[in-house]
């Protein structure tokens, strides 16, 4: 087949749609992105690249056509409003003048923002192709849970467009199965074009572990970690107050960065917690070491509706990473590291039942603990597993194709 991927995110940055990218061209199809200048997470272009420049590369057999965009800076929503917006002005002269050839199918990737999948409706009609998109963010309630916007004229005006992309794609991947269940009752679309795909864990994580890696020894005794974005979203006024719950007993070591991690650090010292660790960000390829220090992982979103509706990606890295799994949140997420057994959620906000299930944990023998691993990973052989998935995916596009 040969596939034009739409994102608005692509290596270097760290998304899942490069394992798509990669893994389709290994396997003999034509994959062409069309990506813009990687900025993600820190809001500056990834050496070597800039606004001019680098407009066409090869990677791993991939062609990437890269447009201009204005980075996100320090994420804040202005910043981000222009980086959404500048993506879809420079995209519309790329498809236009710079994305040439004959397409099989188009498929969208889609965390935040949605918005990114006008250009593959721009995409459909110029090379008379199916549209796929991946769904991994819920629009537009994503946006109300994270901003002021909880209705009126921009919230009404944002269904629309979230309506109209809907409307123009030929299937739709969710990411979470009640994804499904909202975007069937909000938007009225078929039961039948929606497929629940879910994430998998990066290959480092179910590969074996580089013994000539080295990280930072973590503290003496019990290690919660928490891996990944240090943001809004995740909850760590929580966090920190089931830390001051647990002083002397459970340490809480944090490996990531985002824009709540300095507040993070001026609360660490305000409240005294000498149990909370704060190492920083790393490259991916460290992040199995990390894990497999540490004693339990820790997931945690806001007690708001639409993070009810998501399984955060790190939930099947811990899985894939024989872990126990610690949680804090509400929904399919909770439900799945409860029901799996591969650890213990409570819900989103209950700081004391996060403390007193890590104290739990802690105290577990260590034969219910390895079981509690094995449970974890043996969860995600059986549904997350990247080859399972890919088989399924490149099934949905050689049968959509036809449709």
């Amino acid at each position: 087949m040969k596939i034009l991927i739409v994102s608005q995110y692509f290596y270097p940055e760290s998304f899942k749609v490069n394992d798509i990218a990669f893994d389709f061209a290994k396997k003999g199809h034509e994959v062409t992105v069309l990506t813009g200048k990687p900025n993600y997470p820190n809001g500056k272009f990834f050496e070597g690249y800039g606004f001019f420049g680098k407009r066409e590369e090869t990677i791993n057999n991939v062609r990437v056509i890269r447009t201009p965009l204005f980075p996100r800076f320090n994420g804040g929503a202005k910043f981000l409003v222009i980086n959404y917006l500048s993506f879809l002005f420079f995209s519309f002269f790329a498809v236009h003048f710079r994305v040439k050839g004959k397409y099989d199918v188009i498929f969208s990737h889609l965390p935040s923002p949605l918005t990114s999948a006008i250009p593959g409706i721009w995409l459909k009609r110029k090379f008379k192709a199916p549209l796929v998109l991946w769904v991994l963010d819920l629009w537009p309630e994503s946006v109300s849970a994270n901003s002021s916007i909880k209705g009126g004229v921009i919230f009404r005006n944002l269904e629309k467009v979230i309506q109209y992309i809907y409307d123009n794609s030929d299937k739709i991947l969710v990411s979470s199965k009640t994804f499904k269940t909202s975007i069937i009752k909000t938007f009225n679309i078929r039961e039948k074009d929606i497929v629940y795909f879910p994430n998998w864990a990066e290959d480092v994580f179910t590969q074996k572990l580089e013994s000539n890696i080295v990280i930072p020894k973590l503290p003496n005794g019990f290690n919660v970690m928490f891996a990944g974005n240090i943001g809004d979203s995740q909850d760590f006024e929580s966090i920190l107050k089931a830390a001051e719950e647990t002083k002397g007993k459970i340490n809480w070591v944090l490996v990531g960065d985002g824009r709540k991690a300095d507040w993070v650090k001026k609360e660490k010292v305000k409240r005294e917690l000498h149990n909370v660790y704060i190492l920083g960000r790393f490259p991916l390829e460290m992040m199995p070491k990390f894990f497999k220090q540490a004693d339990a992982m820790l997931v945690s979103l806001k007690n708001e509706p639409t993070f009810a509706l998501t399984i955060p990606a790190k939930v099947q890295a811990y899985m894939a990473s024989e872990k126990i799994i610690l949680g804090m949140l509400n929904g399919e997420g909770m439900e799945l590291i409860n029901d799996s057994g591969s650890g213990i959620a409570v819900r989103a906000g209950d700081f004391k039942g996060l403390s007193q299930k890590a104290l739990v944990i802690s105290e577990l023998d260590m034969d219910r603990k390895k079981e509690m691993g094995n449970v974890s990973l043996e969860y995600y052989n059986e549904n997350f597993s990247k080859n399972k998935l890919f088989d399924n995916l490149e099934n949905i596009l050689k049968k959509i194709r036809f449709e």
